[in-house]
């Protein structure tokens, strides 16, 4: 059992202060106080067994068993025997009885990882597990009791499986009493300065490394990294950087993986997407390079949806140089703007010079009407 102070819970070492993970937070304190079944759902890498270990040493089964099965790690034809065992002599080479995951959480907790991978066939005996809180051991007839606290998560929707018929409904609705969804990293940037703070002291002291802050562009860089492996990624990058760190801060050079994935568009290069259009470029002809240019980081940070690193590193600029780029094209665009709000003034001005020049040149006598 991990250690925890008294009148602490494991959900103070949950780290989130964004709205969605404080929600997710404040569901499962109050889930934990009660046996309700709990299934979470999220992306790979969010943390959804941390959220399960934190119910189970939270709630009245702390001092009993927390077993974890991962359904991905466990072939389909032997998945029923994980689950409910079996006797002896229900197969050829089952020479004594082996007890599945219900038996040995009997009392406690079982932790069902992905169960969204568990085969249509079994989805009936879980089922009956869950509502009779009975199971049948391959190889005998006999019902065995089992009081178990169950708690499921997975990476896929279930309710939409549910609806699609790729997961028996009846049983969703068992599983999800309590629902907890939780949110993926790039959905609570506010978060990532609290998990940076945490992984450096964490794996600095393991690794008996010096604490070492980020550098602000390294952060900056954290901030706008679409996080496709979500906490567990930014966990390993951080590992990696404490590691292999040679400067006082941790800088863009530490986090070269990052650097190299934020330089490369997520799809290949497409002449519509990530290039300038050639039925675009007559436009240009006559026109100066630096227009071309500006034309074109332009296009670049529109399709990069105004992630400045990741722009900069596609076009070859540092972000500094991208920053000092983009402040000249806007001071290129005010004096445009005020250049063409001044030509309507001038070209009224020209009209009055001309007026006046042609009244002084027919001695400053209005033309005559006509038919006089």
């Amino acid at each position: 059992m991990p250690e925890v102070k008294r009148g602490e819970t494991l959900f103070a070492h949950l780290i989130g202060r964004s709205a969605a993970m404080r929600d997710v937070i404040e569901t499962a304190e109050k889930a934990a106080r009660t046996d309700a079944n709990i299934y979470i759902y999220g992306e790979n890498g969010t943390g959804k067994e941390l959220i399960a270990r934190a119910i189970h040493y939270s709630g009245s089964r702390r001092a009993r068993p927390l077993v974890t099965l991962d359904c991905t790690a466990i072939p389909a034809g032997l998945m029923e025997n994980q689950l409910f065992g079996h006797v002896r002599g229900a197969f050829t080479g089952a020479v004594e009885a082996q007890p599945g995951v219900f038996a040995v959480a009997h009392t406690g907790t079982l932790f069902m990882d992905e169960i969204g991978e568990l085969e249509p066939p079994l989805h009936a005996k879980l089922l009956r597990v869950l509502q009779f809180r009975e199971f049948r051991p391959l190889g005998t007839d006999r019902a065995r009791q089992v009081d178990v606290r169950f708690i499921a998560a997975t990476n896929r929707d279930l309710r939409k499986c549910a609806l699609d018929g790729r997961f028996r409904s009846d049983l969703y609705y068992r599983i999800a009493v309590i629902h907890l969804a939780v949110p993926p990293l790039r959905e609570r940037p506010e978060d990532i300065p609290l998990l940076i703070e945490h992984f450096t002291r964490k794996l600095a002291l393991q690794y008996d490394r010096p604490p070492r802050p980020l550098s602000p562009r390294a952060l900056e860089l954290f901030l706008d990294h679409p996080w496709p492996g979500n906490v567990r990624q930014l966990e390993h990058a951080v590992e990696q950087a404490v590691i292999c760190a040679r400067g006082d801060v941790l800088d863009l050079d530490d986090f070269p993986e990052m650097v190299g994935t934020a330089a490369v568009p997520s799809a290949p290069p497409t002449a519509r997407e990530d290039e300038p259009a050639l039925s675009a470029l007559p436009g240009f002809l006559g026109q100066s390079l630096s227009e071309l240019e500006e034309w074109y980081i332009t296009r670049m940070l529109e399709h990069f949806h105004g992630n400045r690193t990741r722009t900069a590193k596609f076009v070859g600029l540092s972000v500094r140089g991208l920053q000092y780029k983009l402040k000249r094209f806007a001071r290129r665009s005010r004096a445009r703007a005020a250049e063409q709000s001044d030509q309507p003034r001038a070209r009224r001005s020209e009209s009055s010079a001309k007026e006046r020049t042609t009244r002084s040149a027919s001695g400053g006598s209005s033309p005559p009407p006509v038919g006089a």
